[in-house]
């Protein structure tokens, strides 16, 4: 399908002012050749309003302050699919990919549109909108996103690089009275995402699955780009193409690590979903830990619990043989192409190892760490304790209590467990833990700085579904105010923010919350 099959309503004009004035625009992907993309201009969005805007994003593009409300920007119109900045050349690139363990075949961006790349000092970075129209990859949709599923990818892909996991970003979502049908009525809103690349493992999977004796070189040419724009060092390997997929297997090891650690599930791990670069990417049906089940599901249409919290570092691991499966007509040695796979392993035991530890307010190595851990979420699981909240308020442990496991310094960690005896019985080992890591000291100041550094990893505040949902229901009523605020104190999740915060975004969730279902619509 080509883009004559999809008229699209003409442009406006970018503004008043000259080009001199809009920022500057390269096109690297274009150079890979159109087998790799459909150029495409994006479909007008009628009566376009602001949403939000993340100042942090526009921070990294280094757009000026007032980037939303210029004339000569009309950033409204261009974030809303009306207009382009110029050199912006639209492209909607096609993919792969393995959906819930199945080959699905051809994908591709259904549903977004790459703008190109904007030179920043933090790198080139590229900018997509989401929503923006059907595109030859839309597979009968209508390649619109709803205010609803925007309002969410935005809120989690600041909040998530608030909490140091590497993500997308999100520059803003623009909304308008379009209607867009999906399970009921709902409107039509565009979010612009930003990353560095938005290259998935189904991009490779796509060129291996249907390369051919004519086409060969499409694969090699998607490898070197990568490489060549994000990878440099491996071409100084002997077998840079192995050297890739080692980088490869080694982010998405620290990307699992990052989303264990802070209890987020991504809820459709395809690899059509899975970053190159290791980013969280494509905000869906996600969720992050209320109380602590390993074997949450946070996705309603994951059926079989394939992406459950615990079994997402084994995912990762079984893409990146997908990956790996797609690499081998360039890697000459399988064997070779094992081993930098094999590293994922090492790589994610030894970084949620570390997480942990910082999470525990530990400094030194014991061998003991990894069971101390692991027997903390034996007994959060059993007993259902909140995941953000318990790692929270461990960061109030006394060590010098006359009885550390039950004394009344802390019983507002030990509240949370049902089971109080199993959980003194961890206290106590908890306990010498820190005394020898503290070379045997304890007492308030041990304590305030232990707390100090575990309360700037073990979060606060995290988007929960139930503050998200109040967020999206007065925002279809036209306030968007609690996005905002919601925004706001996601940014800053290791803070305590004062009193109304706490009691508004870091309390334990309502009941209702539990009825919330979140699915690949979403």
């Amino acid at each position: 399908m080509g883009t004559m099959d999809i008229p699209r309503t003409a442009l406006v004009e970018p503004g008043n002012a000259d080009a001199s004035s809009q920022p500057t625009w390269r096109n690297r992907f274009h150079g890979l050749g159109e087998a790799f993309f459909t150029p495409l201009p994006p479909e007008p969005m009628p009566n376009p309003h602001w949403v939000a805007t993340s100042a942090a994003c526009a921070s990294l593009l280094d757009l000026p302050d007032d980037w939303a409300q210029r004339a000569d920007l009309n950033a409204l119109n261009v974030f809303s699919g009306n207009a382009l900045w110029p050199e912006m050349r639209p492209l909607a690139s096609v993919y792969s990919g393995h959906q819930f363990g199945v080959w699905a075949g051809q994908l591709g961006d259904g549903r977004a549109l790459l703008l190109g790349e904007l030179e920043t000092h933090a790198g080139p970075m590229e900018l997509q909108l989401k929503g923006a129209g059907r595109t030859p990859y839309s597979r009968m949709g209508d390649g619109r996103a709803v205010l609803r599923s925007s309002i969410r990818e935005f809120l989690c892909s600041e909040a998530m690089h608030a909490l140091n996991v590497p993500t997308t970003r999100a520059l803003c979502i623009t909304g308008s009275t379009l209607p867009v049908r999906r399970e009921e009525a709902e409107t039509a809103a565009v979010v612009t995402r930003v990353a560095p690349s938005f290259i998935r493992f189904g991009h490779f999977e796509h060129f291996a699955h249907h390369a051919d004796a004519t086409h060969p070189e499409r694969l090699r040419a998607l490898a070197d780009f990568v490489i060549d724009h994000h990878f440099p060092a491996s071409r100084d390997s002997q077998q840079p193409y192995a050297a890739l997929l080692e980088q490869v297997a080694q982010r998405t090891a620290v990307l699992m690590a990052h989303w264990q650690a802070v209890g987020f599930c991504h809820g459709v791990m395809n690899t059509d979903n899975m970053s190159v670069l290791g980013l969280t990417i494509d905000y869906g049906p996600f969720g992050f830990l209320d109380a602590f089940d390993p074997g949450h599901v946070c996705n309603h249409s994951d059926h079989q619990g394939r992406y459950a919290w615990a079994r997402q570092p084994n995912v990762g691991f079984w893409n990146l043989h997908a990956l790996g499966q797609a690499l081998a007509p360039l890697i000459e040695d399988s064997d070779q192409a094992l081993a930098a796979i094999e590293t994922f392993r090492a790589t994610f035991a030894d970084a949620l190892l570390d997480h942990w530890r910082a999470k525990l307010g530990l400094q030194g190595t014991e061998a003991g760490d990894r069971e101390l851990a692991d027997d903390l979420l034996r007994r959060m699981a059993a007993d259902a304790c909140d995941f953000t909240i318990t790692f929270r308020r461990l960061a109030a442990f006394a060590t010098a209590a006359r009885n550390p496991a039950a004394g009344p310094d802390n019983a507002s960690v030990r509240d949370l467990f049902i089971d109080r005896e199993a959980f003194d019985a961890w206290a106590q080992r908890y306990a010498a833990r820190l005394q020898r890591d503290a070379g045997g000291a304890s007492g308030p100041e041990a304590d305030t700085q232990r707390a100090l550094r575990m309360n700037r990893v073990n979060p606060k505040f995290v988007l929960r579904n139930h503050l998200a949902d109040v967020a999206i229901r007065q925002a279809r009523a036209g306030d968007f105010s609690e996005v905002e605020r919601l925004h706001a104190v996601l940014a800053r999740p290791f803070d305590e923010q004062g009193r109304d915060a706490t009691l508004r975004y870091a309390g334990f969730p309502p009941e209702w919350a539990k009825t919330i279902e979140v699915s690949c619509s979403s």
